[in-house]
């Protein structure tokens, strides 16, 4: 596979998609070539931002781990493992248990690392010092499984945005601090992925905590994480320039985001003799889109400020739920939420970074149901007061 190729595959059986991806994309040729003359660490390295199920768009489908670790054993591979971190405010091993990924790597007799106890190292990324996971940084081949789907944030996650889950959790906090995009960027550029296989079987295309899955029936493979990141862009109706740390990543040397350089390759799952197969199509269906809509409707009533994936992450379907309720329009004022309002005074705060205001909700995060009860009774009080 070269630095411009993009394969991307529709059709039901994932674990099925999974491995012919790896195949058509001459994996192990790419491994063997990369790691001459031994059995090479391989790290798979999946997204699991919760305890969410695959089916809610949010996290990698296990099948797609199984299918991967099951042509790399056909291929001779013995020495493999999964690697992950939960965003900030869950903890990894209750995503493990939800999503059943802690069972799959039992039943596969993967190793699972847990990130989030791992300590960091400072890299220097395209001249950004940045602390990535020791384990990560032992790894000979680095396979990224993320998941295309919407951010309430950065607008799209996908290659280079996983890549935050092989950092410490002090240093995802810093990047919320640092406005994401520029860290991510740089983080692109400092830590090497090998192989990408996106998942888009069924993602959020509007939280990156799930709860919209839209039927989209492909995944995409690429050694480029950049013009896959744009390629998705496009699949999801989004201006790649809506993204800035693509570019950025470009600008640092992690890749190339110019589409009209891509080279993409489409096959279409058809079942023979009760068998899949996948021939070359042309298709390219109608994409759905994400409704952003909404988003930018309920961001009009929040003033985020470093605010935590996590934290924003779970206000954001909140507020759409008050939205679609009638009910956005009645909050007695304008909600803040965000590490950059420690130590500062307001009136309306979510989580602990806002602990001085007149009326703060504690947590880091609150969970979506406290954050629920403590907005509607903002309004239940508004509505008693006449106001």
């Amino acid at each position: 596979m070269k630095r411009q190729d993009i394969i991307e595959i529709f059709g039901s059986g994932i674990r099925e998609m999974a491995y012919e991806l790896c195949t058509r994309a001459g994996l192990k040729e790419m491994i063997r070539a990369g790691c001459p003359g031994r059995d090479p660490l391989i790290a798979l390295k999946p997204n699991l931002v919760g305890p969410i199920p695959a089916e809610e768009g949010a996290t990698t489908h296990p099948e797609i781990v199984e299918g991967v670790v099951s042509y790399l054993k056909d291929s001779g591979f013995s020495n493999l493992s999964v690697m992950e971190s939960s965003w900030v405010g869950d903890k990894t091993t209750d995503a493990l248990l939800v999503t059943g990924f802690g069972d799959l790597c039992k039943r596969l007799g993967v190793p699972f690392y847990d990130l989030q106890s791992d300590k960091g190292i400072p890299v220097d990324c395209a001249g950004m010092r940045i602390n990535i996971c020791a384990k990560v940084l032992k790894v000979d081949y680095l396979i990224n499984l993320p998941v295309m789907k919407g951010h309430c944030q950065t607008r799209m996650t996908c290659a280079l945005k996983n890549l935050k889950g092989c950092i410490p959790a002090s240093e995802k906090r810093r990047f919320h601090r640092m406005g994401l995009h520029e860290p991510i960027g740089h983080l692109g550029a400092g830590l090497k992925q090998d192989f990408i296989l996106a998942d888009a079987i069924c993602p959020d295309l509007t939280f990156e905590d799930g709860g919209n899955p839209v039927p989209m029936d492909r995944m995409l493979c690429a050694v480029d994480p950049v013009l896959l990141d744009a390629y998705a862009c496009s699949l999801m109706g989004l201006e790649e320039e809506s993204v800035p740390y693509i570019r950025i990543a470009q600008e640092c040397g992690a890749g190339e985001r110019d589409l009209s350089k891509a080279h993409i390759t489409r096959f279409l799952e058809k079942e023979e003799a009760g068998n899949r197969i996948y021939t070359q199509t042309e298709l390219l269906p109608d994409e759905p889109r994400g409704d952003y809509h909404h988003v930018m409707k309920v961001k009009e009533v929040v003033s985020e400020l470093d605010s935590c994936s996590a934290c924003y992450g779970t206000l954001v379907p909140v507020l759409h739920r008050l939205e679609q309720e009638g009910l956005l329009e009645k909050l007695p004022g304008t909600l803040c939420i965000g590490q950059g309002y420690r130590g500062k005074k307001g009136k309306i705060g979510i989580g602990s970074c806002t602990s001085g205001f007149d009326t703060s909700l504690a947590g880091c995060p609150p969970t979506a149901a406290q954050m629920d009860e403590f907005l509607r009774s903002l309004i239940r009080k508004r509505q008693m007061s006449g106001g």
